[in-house]
């Protein structure tokens, strides 16, 4: 019998996980880090959804603490492969704190900046315009979301392309029977929307829109309140 395909249990780690499945994945990473730096308040909360291992908030911390020092940090995380070291690093990080459950449940408020890798694309269609209009209305005046999502081509030529060549790509690091078990795995948890539905969402919410980084069909967007 297969196990169910968890990023957190992935034997190479999930961080290095990305940074081998995703091309560029490193300087998407890089980007929503130094972009925090232009939204990131004292005394209002930062949001990471799907926050995995918390890096991305810990980097946060690291890097604005100096000039926002009393800035809130949330991760929120369902998966529970993850929970292991959120006690500790909450210890270590006095402005850390994680939600251990569904982004559903979780109250949006007062916040400067949200961000999200990769993970609308596990929630339902329905929960994602919830949850991206929850976040709109959470956000602050000027305030922003920035999110990260795979997505699909309007014209299915060009998404035959993009598939064969990531799948070029990812043969450097992975075997094809890794690769079509995780296809397989992933068909009935990831369904993603094109870019074009995405900003459709993201407008219907009160954002105005903006892609910032791409790869294949994987892509980065600033969605401000203004």
């Amino acid at each position: 019998m297969t196990n169910k395909f968890t990023f957190a249990t992935s034997k190479e780690g999930f961080d290095n996980h990305l940074d081998k499945s995703i091309r560029g994945y490193g300087n998407l990473w890089n980007d929503v880090l130094s972009l925090s730096k232009y939204f990131v308040e004292d005394f209002t909360e930062v949001v990471d959804l799907g926050c995995s291992t918390g890096k991305l908030l810990k980097a946060m911390i690291k890097q604005n603490e100096k000039y926002i020092p009393q800035a809130r940090y949330t991760g929120i995380e369902i998966e529970e492969d993850f929970f292991k070291d959120y006690e500790k690093d909450m210890e270590e990080y006095g402005q850390l704190n994680y939600f251990k459950g569904d982004v559903r449940e979780y109250d949006f408020s007062n916040c400067s900046l949200v961000t999200s890798i990769f993970t609308l694309q596990f929630m339902k269609p329905k929960d994602r315009e919830e949850t991206i209009k929850k976040i709109y209305n959470g956000l602050n005046t000027g305030g922003a979301f920035i999110f990260s999502e795979k997505t699909y081509s309007c014209n299915p030529k060009i998404q035959d392309m993009m598939t064969f060549m990531y799948y070029d790509y990812k043969r450097k690091n992975f075997t094809d029977t890794e690769i079509l078990d995780k296809e397989v795995q992933l068909r009935h948890m990831m369904k993603p929307n094109t870019k074009t539905e995405l900003y459709k969402m993201c407008e219907e919410a009160g954002f105005e829109t903006h892609t910032f980084w791409q790869n294949y069909n994987f892509i980065g967007l600033i969605a401000l309140k203004k």
